[in-house]
């Protein structure tokens, strides 16, 4: 897979996420910190979102306040560590969440189009053996 590949997917899920965000009344950027947030439990702060998403910090900040103050998110202590802050997705972002995922799921089924299912299945079996090898390295001594 080369980087213009990689474009591609961002520009094009960008693109199909516009409208959603507009009659969401959502930044693109919150939009996504939001579905990100509820995509993926194991991540909890903003810091997650900073380093996992490779985001700007101050950029996450905003958005993560915008949907704290919009009550889409709200914000709770860590037990044990005073500094740190966990956001918790609200009632009212099941919808947001919803409507994303429906839209994720289009998105998805757009990009395999006319793609059979062995083939597809291939696909995640080679992706789930890259991420395995890949997760040796990261697990390596230097």
């Amino acid at each position: 897979m080369n980087l213009d590949l990689v474009v591609k997917i961002s520009k094009a899920y960008s693109k199909v996420c516009k409208s959603l965000c507009r009659e969401l009344k959502l930044p693109q950027t919150a939009f996504d910190i939001l579905m990100f947030l509820a995509n993926n439990p194991k991540y909890k702060t903003a810091s997650d979102v900073v380093e996992i998403r490779k985001l700007k910090a101050n950029l996450v900040s905003v958005n993560v306040d915008k949907l704290v103050n919009e009550g889409y998110l709200r914000r709770e202590a860590v037990e044990g560590d005073r500094r740190k802050t966990r956001l918790v997705c609200t009632q009212k972002a099941q919808q947001v969440i919803e409507k994303g995922r429906e839209l994720q799921s289009s998105f998805f089924e757009l990009s395999f189009k006319g793609i059979d299912e062995k083939t597809r299945k291939n696909f995640f079996e080679t992706l789930e053996t890259v991420s395995r090898n890949l997760e040796t390295v990261l697990k390596e001594d230097n």
